[in-house]
């Protein structure tokens, strides 16, 4: 039997077991993984040094490295967002709405595991803790599929969890990692119906296209993150910098980070020069219309494709809008609908872009970098779905889940 057979069907007998668990004996799972990941961090962090040293062979680039690499904090920051998970109400079980009809029968709707879930990643390692977590919590079991660039910390970290779980009252199969990270298997994997019941793809826009366009087992989207800040002409001058700085440069390969700043004319010509001097200092490559290049001498002129590009680094496309409606045309033809923010104090204008603005969040007086399933009080996240069904936005505990019906009757037959 191939890895890939045998992973599966080892997710796929473990997922009965767990859907039936207790969530005493879940949330026991999740500290117990906690405490093993601060027992391994030795093994952990020289296995991500190995996925580090052959990505600088190949010349991975720097935010890609930066989303690859493993630290003590990293791994604290892991084993705190698995406590706080603990925190959170087990969703299995919740009777979400009951009734009854006239003919006697009593139907409860309950929430239920979805039951064995694939994850497609890429040099992610910190996705390999966070699908594991949410996936045990919520009574999943899961197929990991990560990329050939992080596998030697995948094969690390999936040894801490199945340790963990060993001594657990959970199956230690409910996580499984797919070694052979080969595209012809990874093909394979997209279509085994037969183990899977959904595929949750993250990483690169080429990648989720091809899980969508290659699968036939069901998918979750998630969605790469051409985000925008829009700066309206009574936007504060103090915080409208702070945001939109923030937004791009504090950590700029996530895909949360802005790739684009839309700035009102009026704004403009008081506060434009100290928002790009800011960002220049920042380190942030300016590519601008035709406004920005002719006002900002370090300004390049942008491309077509740049308004479309989610840059992971320090570059910004900025334009010059005259208005609200010009900047949300532009939102909703070049956007990902991931994140975008608006910094004004004009309500009607607020009101405007919350309507119009075709996204799974948006913001106002608020960075894009808020997007998680940590800062939105999730524990942690399996994606961020940018699609309309089932889920949207980052994908916490009940993103995980389906639901049955439990149907009571007393003796009724249908005439």
């Amino acid at each position: 039997m191939s890895d890939l057979l045998t992973k599966a069907t080892a997710a796929k007998e473990a997922r009965t077991a767990l859907a039936s668990s207790t969530t005493d004996e879940k949330n026991d799972a999740l500290e117990r993984i906690a405490v093993q990941l601060a027992v391994d961090e030795t093994s952990i962090l020289e296995a991500n040094s190995l996925d580090l040293e052959e990505g600088q062979r190949q010349g991975m680039s720097e935010s890609l490295q930066d989303r690859l690499r493993l630290t003590s904090d990293r791994l604290k920051e892991m084993s705190s967002a698995l406590r706080e998970l603990k925190q959170l109400a087990d969703p299995i079980g919740e009777e979400m709405t009951t009734w009854k009809r006239p003919n006697g029968l009593s139907i409860q709707q309950v929430r239920v595991p979805i039951g064995v879930i694939g994850m497609v990643y890429e040099a992610r390692p910190n996705v390999t803790i966070d699908a594991s977590s949410l996936c045990l919590k919520t009574g999943n079991a899961v197929l990991l599929r990560g990329s050939s660039t992080a596998i030697h910390s995948n094969r690390a970290l999936v040894k801490s969890i199945q340790t963990a779980l060993k001594a657990s009252a959970l199956p230690e199969g409910a996580v499984q990692l797919l070694e052979d990270t080969s595209r012809e298997t990874a093909a394979k994997m997209f279509k085994l119906n037969s183990h899977l019941d959904v595929l949750i793809p993250r990483g690169s826009a080429a990648l989720i296209q091809a899980v969508l366009e290659q699968s036939t087992v069901p998918v979750l989207e998630t969605g790469a993150g051409n985000c925008h800040v829009f700066i309206d002409s009574s936007a504060q001058k103090d915080m409208a910098i702070a945001i939109a700085v923030n937004a791009k440069t504090q950590r700029p390969s996530v895909c949360n980070a802005a790739e684009t700043l839309l700035v009102h004319k009026d704004w403009s010509a008081n506060y434009l020069k100290a928002l790009l001097d800011d960002l220049t200092a920042n380190g942030v490559e300016i590519r601008g219309d035709a406004s920005i290049v002719s006002f900002y001498e370090e300004a390049i002129p942008a491309e077509e494709d740049d308004w479309a590009t989610e840059y992971n680094d320090l570059i910004v496309t900025v334009k010059m809008v005259s208005d609200v409606q010009e900047a949300i045309a532009h939102i909703n033809t070049y956007g990902t609908t991931h994140s975008e923010a608006i910094v004004s104090e004009t309500t009607e204008h607020v009101t405007s872009f919350f309507q119009e603005v075709d996204a799974a969040a948006l913001y106002h007086n608020a960075s894009t970098r808020f997007t998680d399933g940590f800062e939105f009080g999730f524990g942690a996240e399996i994606g961020i779905s940018t699609q309309k069904l089932h889920a949207r936005g980052p994908m916490g505990l009940l993103a995980l889940t389906s639901s049955k019906y439990l149907i009571e009757g007393t003796g009724q037959i249908k005439g």
